[in-house]
């Protein structure tokens, strides 16, 4: 029996959770909550009493439904065998919700639940309920592959059991579970598990195996370093990234930048030349003012085509084009911060797998901070995800460019210290691998001026 302490923060969080899915229902009964990596459709069809199953579907088919339960838990680590174990108020409780099958809402339909559907309806429970560190669940007994699913959730950190003290052994039989928002966007549960994570294509493969170590060195004007061997880059033109942002209802890509040096793939006209989409973009940005103004790369198509050129033929560096549904939008360098020219000026000097990034945005109608927090948060959950062995993201914009600034910072980034290059004076923005994925960050569902909420 919950106490009214513990049925008021139910109340609450079920008043919360039915006010967001009427913002996401408007007047019909499902509605779109994500699009998957893999192009699959996730939609709801919310009961108007929370204690009632909400079911999810993938591309039309129901995979799975939750319920709210009459209780409410919390996830108490650091309290557990001191005085304060059962007073540890500071520590949010939300309801327990209740996983159950197809076969609850339609004797006909399947009673078990695949590992892939239940990995999008945890995305669902992370988009809807984003604000929540933890969601308490239970997988229903009367799923029939539970025993393999809740197996699947604790092996992949996906989530964990109450924590206990090494010598009680009493949560090993408990069937509740705590879903993790932190090791959720690390991507726990994808990479050896099934093909819809948001890394694509040889990035994934990293992801599942990270690059073993040997030493490297690099010897160049700027650069003198030994330093581990980075592994090969993508192909050409091939898709590393995929995430849809909510409130902007889009899906945002990252692609390995195409050069189209085997004439394959379709070109555009460009100065009289046929060239790769990539380099007709990246080539009319540059001579934008507004670009120019922060790049200083203005010229002509043969200079930016040997530039991303040098860069493709570079270890340490992966020039990638940014879009929205296809449409390209941006640019941006992946760099290893250790063998690149602004590693002198790391206070402590630089970590093997620290990595950097240089960005722009070269369509203006993409600009705007909604959008701009979306992809920028988006390249350092790659720069994350890519290895786990990479600790921070090192930033250097100029100390004069106020909005990169600002921008780093509403991604939980901190200007670290003031340097100057030979050519510049910088900032050195810095963001931990534990900040960034502990804080809510990479959900976008609290801009009122997005399309979720219009």
């Amino acid at each position: 029996m919950a106490t009214g302490s513990a049925m008021s923060d139910i109340q609450s969080a079920n008043r919360r959770l039915l006010a967001i899915q009427r913002t996401l229902a408007g007047s019909g009964s499902w509605r779109r909550v994500l699009i998957l990596p893999d192009d699959a459709r996730v939609d709801v069809d919310q009961a108007q009493d929370a204690s009632q199953p909400t079911k999810v579907a993938i591309d039309g088919q129901v995979v799975g439904l939750y319920r709210a339960l009459p209780r409410s838990l919390a996830l108490v680590i650091s309290a557990i065998g001191t005085p304060h174990e059962t007073s540890a108020d500071h520590v949010p409780k939300s309801p327990l919700l209740e996983i159950l099958a197809p076969a609850a809402a339609d004797a006909n339909a399947p009673a078990s639940i695949s590992v892939p559907d239940l990995w999008a309806i945890i995305y669902t429970l992370h988009t809807l309920l984003h604000t929540q560190e933890t969601i308490p669940i239970v997988l229903s007994p009367t799923i029939k592959n539970a025993a393999e699913l809740s197996a699947y959730l604790l092996n992949s950190g996906l989530a964990r059991k109450r924590h206990t003290l090494p010598e009680d052994t009493s949560s090993a039989a408990e069937p509740e579970l705590f879903l993790l928002r932190q090791t959720f966007w690390q991507g726990a549960g994808t990479v050896s598990y099934h093909t819809r994570g948001w890394l694509r294509g040889h990035l994934a493969h990293l992801a599942s195996a990270p690059f073993p170590y040997t030493q490297s060195f690099t010897r160049t004007p700027l650069v003198i370093a030994a330093h581990p061997l980075r592994p090969p880059k993508p192909r050409p033109g091939e898709v590393i990234y995929r995430r849809y942002i909510p409130t902007l209802g889009q899906m945002l890509e990252f692609t390995y930048f195409d050069l189209d040096l085997d004439g394959e793939r379709p070109t555009v006209e460009c100065e009289g030349e046929r060239v790769s989409p990539h380099l007709a973009a990246f080539h009319r940005w540059h001579n934008s003012d507004h670009v120019n103004r922060g790049w200083g790369e203005r010229g002509p198509l043969e200079k930016h085509r040997a530039y991303v050129r040098s860069l493709m033929a570079d270890p340490s560096t992966m020039p990638i084009m940014m879009s929205w549904d296809g449409e390209l939008m941006g640019y941006a360098e992946l760099v290893y911060t250790k063998e690149n020219h602004v590693a002198p000026y790391v206070p402590g000097g630089a970590w093997d797998y620290d990595r950097g990034l240089h960005v722009l945005v070269g369509e203006q109608k993409f600009r705007g901070i909604h959008r701009s927090k979306a992809w920028f948060s988006a390249v350092h959950h790659v720069l994350f995800l890519s290895d786990a062995r990479t600790e921070r993201v090192i930033g250097e914009p100029k100390l004069a460019n106020a909005q990169v600034i600002k921008l780093s910072e509403d991604v939980a980034m901190n200007v670290q210290t003031v340097f100057d290059f030979p050519y510049k004076r910088s900032a050195m923005t810095w963001l931990p691998r534990e900040r960034f994925f502990k804080y809510d960050i990479l959900s976008f569902w609290e801009d009122k001026d997005s399309p979720a909420y219009r």
